[in-house]
This record gives C-alpha cells, structure tokens and sequence, in this order.
C-alpha cells in the first residue's frame, strides 16, 4: 500500500524504515515497511539547519540579505560551540533554509558576501539522509511508531543504534542480470538487448522474447510483479544502469523505465566515477546510480558487501546512521565520520566545513622522538613449535576511548596541567570532558565485542553466522579509526592525537612484552598488537592467565588466539636470513591455518594457484609438529605435480587462469608496458573506460605470439581458440610452492625437478622473456 502525493499520511503507523530522500520542497519521502508486511510511502515535512559564525557585527549585516534571499525560511540567533576545541559556546546565526537542496548554492552566497574570509559556515555540506537521520534521532532499518499530523511525521523510537539483538523485517532481494547481443569482441551500449532474467528466492523470470522496446517494459513489470526492496546488480553504477537508460531512449519508452516504487524514471547522467587514494592505493568508485523506495546494490561497487554480507550492510547502516544505499558504497572513513557528525551534534558542536585544527609545531627533536609508529619484533625465522598467540582486541581504538584522545582534547586550553599526558611528548589531554571521537567509538567497541562473545555462545549456526558478520563490519570501523585520526580531511581528525595513539600502543606493547617475558615465555615474532610465544609445555591456563595479567595491566583486553602446531616465519626473498613482519603460515589446534602474505592471500593470484597453495597447506596441516612438517613436504609437492599434470593436458579452466592487477594510475601515464597495462589498453581500444584505481583481469596467451602485447589478453576478449602460456602458469604453480618451502632449502629449481623430474625451463630467463 502506497500514500500518493495527494493523499495525507496514515495517522498511526509501525514499522521499519527502508529509505529516505528529499521529495517536494521542504518534504521528505519516508518509505517503510510495516509489521503486516506493507510497503507504505509517507511525506515529512523538514527544513534543515546551517550556521554561520563570525562577528556580530558581520552577522548583522548579513541578515539584511535573507529577506530577499528564496532559500531563507527563517533565522536566529542562537549560542553552539563554533569550534571542537572551544570551551564556551558562541554566539552564531541559525538559518532555516526551505530545502535541503538549497544548501550548496546558498552556502556559496554567504562565503562570497563575505569574500570568504569573514563568516564559517557550518553543518552545510552534510548529505541530505543523515541530515534527516539526525534531526529526528532515527536510522535506517530502525523500528518506529509514527504519526502524523500535517505532514510532519513524530517518531517513537523502539529501537536503538546500540542494540545487538534487533530484528530485521523479511526484506525482498532481486538479483538482475542483462545480457547483451555484442556486434563485436566487447559489449557496447550501442548493441541491442539479447536477455533480461530477474530472479528472487527461488523464482526467476526470463526476458528474451519481443522486440526491444518491449523487453525493456515487460522487464519493469516483472520488477512491479515481484516488488523488491532491495536490487541488487553485478556493475549498475558503472555500467548496466546507464546501458539501460540508452537502449530505453532509442526505443523511445525512458518514461517508462521505473524501477523504484517512486514512478520516477531511472536516470544515468553521464558522470564519470571517482579515483581517490587511500592508505597507500588508488581507488575507483563509481558513481551512484539510486533509486527511489528501493535499495540499489552494485556487487561491484561496494567494499562492506563482500567483507559481511547483507548483515554487515545493515549494521553498518544503522549503527553509522547512513542510508543503505549510501552505506554499500560508501568508505569505512566516511561511515565512521557519520557516527562522530551526530554526536557532534548532541553535543552542541558545529560541524565545519574543512579540517581546521592545525598540527601543532615541533622541532626535528620532537618529530624524532614522537612520530614513530607501533613496535615490532623481528621473527625468527624458520618452523617452531610451541607456540601460542595473544592479540589485543581493538587495541588503538581502545586506547583512543581510554585516554580521551580526540581533536579538541589533546592539548586543550582548559587543562595545561592534567596529569593524563602523551609519552614521550608530554603533550596534556583534556579532564574535563570526553572527546567526540572517543564518545562515537565506545558504543562501536561494546558492539563488537559483545557479537564475538554471542558467536561463541549460541547454537544456531545461522545466528552464528549473522554476529560474525555484524562484528566483521564493525571491526573495519575500528581498524581504519586510528588511521582516520590522521587524515587530512577528518573533521575531528589530529596528527597529534594520532602521534599520541602511537605513543600509548607501544607503551601498552612493551608492558605486555615484559610480562610475557617474566612469566618464561620468549618472543619469537611481535606486530603491533599481537605477540607470538614460545615456552616448551606451555599449558593453556599459562597463556589465560598472562592475559588476565596484561588486561588488568594495561586496561586493554587481550585474548589467546589459540596455540599453533607448528608455524613457520617466512624470510625476504632478497635476504634469506631476514624475517618478514607480515609473511607467515601455520596450523593451529583447533584446526584453523593462519596464513598472511602468500598467494593465497594475495587479489592478483589466478584461482587454479591459490586452489592448489590451499590444497599444500591442508596437507602440512595434518603434521602435529615440526618433524611430522618436514616428513609431509613430499606429499605436499604431489600436490603441485598434480597440478602440473592438469595444466599441461589443459584440464584447468581458462577463468581459473585469469590474473587480476591493480591500475594504480591512469593507464596512459605508465612509463612501461606491464601487464595491466597492456590489458588496459586493450579494453580502451575496444571503447571501454579504463580508470586508475580499477582491476584489470587478464590472461597469459600462448608464448607462441612473438609480440609481446600480444601474450596479454583482456578477460573481455577472450575468445574460444584463445591459448594460455603454459609455462607462465607452471612458473607461477612454482613459485606458490617455493613461498612456502622456501625457508626449508627448496628453490625454484629442485622445486621443478622434484616435481616434473627434469628442469623446463630457468626461472631468471623465462621472467625476462615476458611482461609482469
């Protein structure tokens, strides 16, 4: 059941919030879904809030304006805190603008009557949903009671961002799949429509019959037929959507392309995508293509997706108090900056519109001593036994929370003489009050930690499944909010608070350090905030007990991960007696295999290498000890010389044998042909958009091709006489197994005899003979 635009609001209703958007001026369209099962669109008028800050003076003088100014409804003046660092709050101007639309454009005009330097404007460049989520303390998925009295709609919230055990009503997911009837190698948004299939649960509908025009409006109808709530597509954004508007603008029925519950046409303005760089990659994200009462999800353009599922989407979405079309795209930075924007608010702080607090002055001295990062411990390198691994839980964000670092407390004006100081800069931070980010991360910590205990404890294997994927959300939150505290562009951000974090983890580290070591155990390996023991018949209770000792040390919790078989620490390729931080396997006790920095772990690796490293590490996971390890290598290169076998008579199926690269800039800047770029190249000849920070997927063509472009194929032109370089794959099958052996006096040489008993070919010439 839908309100029309004519109609006034049902005067009671109860249920969950699906989606918000502005729709006529001044009102919002509410979509929900009631405890019956209706799909029930309600309008709430809402006018949003800016403030502009300056002296009285210039404040006054810009009042005189607003009478002509349409965007105005009304103004006041009214006292908030004009900055997170200030102690008092400050007189500012509070406009009411008609629209939330009007935000940009009469923002603009304040700045320029001021010439940009007289007035701050605040709250302005927030997006238009959490606005609305804000201003009425609800978010999405939430349970509510509303009525509804003039179009404006009272929420009673029975619900709350902090709960772990909510439900979610029985949401309606619509896979769509498009193929295309391609003139050429590639699909181009000028071939026609070959087939339409739409399918949810177990009901599916294929469009393949009719002319074009009438594929595309018998495809709405199925949407209308089956009535989901939630879309979900493979490239929407960046492709399939903006190929549906086109085919529906030639065929003259665009008027007709309605896929929300809204009967507004589906509309793909030609807009690029964005590439942006973060934590040392380039990104690429496309731009949203949204819906109106219905949620679109693009499988290709959404991280928190493919990390947690549907679950871990909507935790996100309710606990950062975003829309979850928003939430499916957007970073993990911009989700947690959502969560400190209202408790910004809460408090009384304005949001500005820049970064504002500036790093504070040191010397060469200061930077020395102060910016230096977590500690580590070198691994020994080699196979070990017994030993057992701890790790604290959310360390840097616990240490944020505990010691109140935030922008507006570390080195505040209010407490020069706090006790509560930062190692080795001395640096003071603020007694008087609890810092915004502190306040935004404590209830995500509580979260987490309470969805991992829950996993532990319950029986139902579903419900199992659904903490884990709520606390996995949730757990990207805490690991990118201390590198947020640094960033640039983080409202509530602080390079001195995020010098501080560093200062307190590697106190916290030491302190850990030193117990282990006074209770008997040695130090094999140590990153940050995780430590690995070793102490001969170590009992389980010694490693409970350390932990308990640590926690009430250091008042971050830290748990036994379990005690390993055996667990091998991998050494640099370029220098055999050197450990590696990050490169390690091992079997533990409980079943699991650890491994970090192998194939199996790396995005580029073909799928039929990082089936068979897997299938290695399974059978050295059978071995109850170092000795019982070295005894299963043999068994373990079986393994390759099967894989082997099956490359050679062309048993592996070519998708099994595509690479994925990563274009860390724009394809024509590279100075050499490697092999994305190649590839990339390939597509952009054929019409398709290349983009730094897109993957490109290739295949290795047969060595036959004496051209070197020409031994890399682009996944999209692949066709079926199209031949793999089998020497490529069977250097790469190698080169899984010698990471693995390698610390074990295997080479790459002895791997191959062993394994195909003669030497094919010399690993050094054939990498100079073909593109990386």
């Amino acid at each position: 059941m839908q309100s029309s635009k004519g109609q006034s609001n049902p005067n009671h209703v109860k249920g969950w919030i699906l989606d918000v958007y502005p729709s006529e001026t001044g009102k919002f369209a509410v979509w929900m879904i009631t405890e019956n099962g209706q799909r029930l669109r309600l309008t709430d008028s809402f006018k949003p809030k800016v403030y502009v800050s300056g002296s009285e003076e210039s404040l006054d003088r810009l009042t005189s304006q607003f009478p002509y100014d349409y965007a105005v409804s009304s103004w006041d003046f009214v006292h908030r805190y004009a900055r997170a660092t200030d102690t008092e709050k400050s007189k500012v101007l509070e406009i009411v603008l008609r629209d939330c639309r009007m935000a940009t454009a009469f923002t603009q005009r304040v700045l320029k009557s001021g010439r940009y330097l007289k007035f701050e404007v605040s709250n302005c460049d927030l997006k238009h949903e959490q606005v609305y989520f804000y201003n009425r303390d609800v978010f999405p998925l939430a349970l509510v009671e509303v009525e509804s009295e003039n179009d404006y709609l009272k929420y009673t919230l029975l619900d709350s961002a902090e709960s772990v055990d909510y439900t979610i009503p029985p949401l309606r997911i619509l896979k769509i799949n498009v193929e295309i009837a391609k003139h050429g190698k590639i699909a181009k948004i000028s071939d026609p429509i070959d087939m339409i299939t739409v399918s949810q649960d177990a009901e599916k509908v294929e469009i393949n019959r009719g002319d074009e025009a009438e594929k595309l409006v018998r495809f709405v109808q199925a949407i209308r037929g089956f009535d989901p709530d939630i879309i979900v597509t493979r490239g929407g954004d960046s492709h399939l959507f903006p190929y549906l508007v086109r085919r529906a603008v030639i065929n003259g029925v665009v008027e007709n392309l309605v896929l929300g519950r809204d009967n507004v046409p589906l509309v793909a303005k030609n807009i690029r995508g964005r590439t942006f760089f973060s934590y040392g990659r380039t990104f690429y994200r496309a731009p949203m293509r949204r819906l109106y009462g219905r949620i679109h999800v693009d499988e290709r353009n959404t991280f928190i997706l493919s990390e947690s599922g549907f679950d871990g989407l909507f935790e996100i979405a309710r606990v950062c108090r975003v829309s979850l079309h928003t939430a499916a795209r957007s970073s993990i930075g911009s989700s947690m900056s959502s969560i400190e924007f209202y408790q910004a608010i809460k408090n009384g702080v304005l949001i500005p519109r820049n970064k504002s607090i500036p790093e504070t002055f040191k010397s060469a001295f200061e930077l020395l001593v102060g910016d230096r990062g977590g500690i580590v411990y070198e691994p020994e390198v080699g196979i070990h036994d017994d030993v057992g691994e701890v790790d604290f839980a959310s360390m840097y964000p616990k240490l944020m929370v505990n010691y109140n670092i935030s922008a507006e407390t570390v080195l505040c004006k209010c407490c020069p003489d706090s006790t509560l100081r930062i190692p080795d800069l001395g640096y003071n931070i603020c007694e008087k009050r609890k810092g915004i980010v502190p306040k935004a991360l404590e209830p995500v910590i509580k979260k987490r930690l309470l969805y991992k205990k829950m996993k532990t404890e319950t029986t139902d294997e579903k419900l199992g499944e659904v903490y884990d994927n709520r606390q996995t959300a949730l757990k990207w939150i805490l690991v990118t909010c201390f590198g947020y505290l640094g960033y640039r562009n983080a409202r509530f951000g602080t390079v001195d608070g995020h010098i501080g974090v560093c200062a307190f983890g590697r106190e916290t580290f030491l302190k850990a350090s030193r117990l282990a070591e006074q209770r008997g155990f040695r130090i094999v390996h140590g990153i940050v905030d995780s430590l690995w023991l070793k102490k001969r018949d170590a009992t389980i209770e010694e490693y409970l007990e350390l932990c308990e000792e640590i926690h009430a040390s250091t008042g971050i919790p830290i748990s036994f991960e379990g005690r390993y078989k055996w667990i091998v620490f991998l050494p640099s390729k370029m220098h055999p007696n050197v450990g590696v931080l990050n490169r390690y396997y091992g079997a533990m006790e409980s079943g699991k295999i650890k491994a970090r920095g192998l194939e199996v772990r790396r995005r580029d690796t073909p799928p039929f290498v990082v089936e068979a490293q897997t299938k290695m590490l399974e059978v050295l996971a059978e071995a109850r000890n170092a000795a019982e390890f070295l005894r299963k290598i043999p068994e373990a290169l079986e393994i390759i010389r099967a894989y082997r076998r099956r490359l050679i008579e062309g048993d592996i199926p070519i998708w099994d044998l595509i690479v994925t690269k990563h274009l860390s800039r724009e394809p024509n800047t590279y100075k050499q042909m490697i092999s994305q770029v190649i590839a990339a190249k390939q597509l952009m000849k054929e019409g398709i958009e290349v983009a730094a920070g897109k993957n490109v997927r290739f295949l290795f063509t047969s060595a036959e091709n004496m051209h070197y472009e020409r031994r890399i194929m682009a996944e999209e032109l692949i066709e079926k006489n199209t031949n793999m370089d089998a020497d490529k794959y069977l250097l790469l099958l190698y080169a899984s197994a010698l990471s693995l052996l390698g610390f074990a006096g295997y080479t790459a040489e002895k791997i191959q005899d062993t394994v195909a008993g003669y030497r094919e070919k010399s690993l050094i010439d054939y990498q100079t003979s073909i593109p990386k």
